[in-house]
């Protein structure tokens, strides 16, 4: 299959050499490499273009999560395969691509995401975060599971996630007017029409965040705005509260028997997502002038 490689990208950092390495190393064929870059100082163009990336320059303010995606599906006409990845993900085997593109070999997948592990020397939270999100075991689904797995049934991560670009337009191509969620939107509309989605176990990258409370506010706080704007989501699929509380258990259990030392912290993460959450649903009648420091995404508001 013809594959394109493609990445936003802004301040890539100390792990962008990585990542490209990672990449470098591939047992697949990726015909197409490409990076939109929304303003970069340091070197992460230099570095893309070293590791023979097409790079597409944009003003930071022109980038959103969907916008972007799209624009860099448009710059892939030829490809079969658009696989997804974040500045901050890197490709754990020379296999990860290859494995990924192999769930297409089913002509009715068109959308298949790679399990997430964490950054070596990553905290227990963020280590247990990425354990509960992607198990060991593959997946594929369809809109016939919604009943046995509810809202989950759609999740998906464009931090690396592969999709029939054919179907990917088909469906509409990426939603510019949600805060966040991109993906989930695409893979519930790819499950409506009739595809199937796969969780590909064996395509593995590296990919993890320790979050500070603030930043755990702000990033549930999107999530709810995420799914006030989609409601839709919801209506068809099922409310997500069934999965939150199972998380809650799950991450005390993972703390109790692996880092006792890390109750307070999690205790207070668990707190900063609640709050995040709840507050989310009121964000309409939050004054224009105060919203952007409630969210990870500031330039969504100056947008509106």
């Amino acid at each position: 299959m013809n594959v394109s490689l493609l990445i936003p990208t802004l301040n890539a950092g100390k792990l962008w050499p990585e990542v490209l390495e990672a990449i470098s190393s591939q047992s697949y064929k990726i015909n197409q490499k490409i990076i939109i870059d929304s303003g970069s100082t340091d070197d992460t163009v230099k570095l893309a273009a070293k590791h023979h990336f097409e790079v597409v320059k944009i003003d930071k303010s022109e980038f959103n999560h969907g916008r972007t995606r799209q624009l860099l599906a448009d710059l892939a006409p030829e490809s079969d395969i658009c696989i997804y990845l974040t500045q901050d993900a890197i490709l754990a085997s020379p296999d990860s691509i290859a494995n990924i593109v192999k769930a297409f070999d089913d002509p009715k997948v068109s959308i298949a995401y790679g399990r997430q592990l964490p950054h070596q020397n990553a905290k227990p939270l963020e280590t247990h975060l990425r354990l509960f999100n992607y198990p060991d075991r593959a997946e594929v689904n369809s809109l016939t599971d919604k009943d046995r797995i509810g809202f989950k049934v759609f999740f998906c991560s464009n931090s690396f996630a592969a999709y029939r670009r054919s179907v990917l337009m088909d469906v509409g191509g990426f939603s510019s007017d949600s805060i966040m969620g991109e993906d989930a939107i695409v893979a519930a509309k790819m499950l409506m029409a009739g595809y199937k989605k796969a969780y590909v176990a064996s395509a593995t990258a590296h990919h993890s965040h320790s979050y500070s409370f603030n930043e755990e506010f702000k990033r549930y706080f999107d999530t709810r705005v995420f799914h006030e704007q989609n409601k839709w989501l919801i209506n068809d699929f099922g409310k997500p509260t069934g999965e939150g509380l199972k998380y809650v258990k799950s991450e005390l259990y993972y703390v109790f028997k692996n880092d006792k030392k890390s109750i307070f912290k999690s205790v207070s993460s668990l707190f900063a997502k609640w709050l995040g959450y709840k507050s989310g649903k009121y964000y309409k009648k939050i004054p224009a002038k105060l919203i952007g420091r409630f969210s990870m995404h500031s330039y969504h508001w100056k947008e509106r």
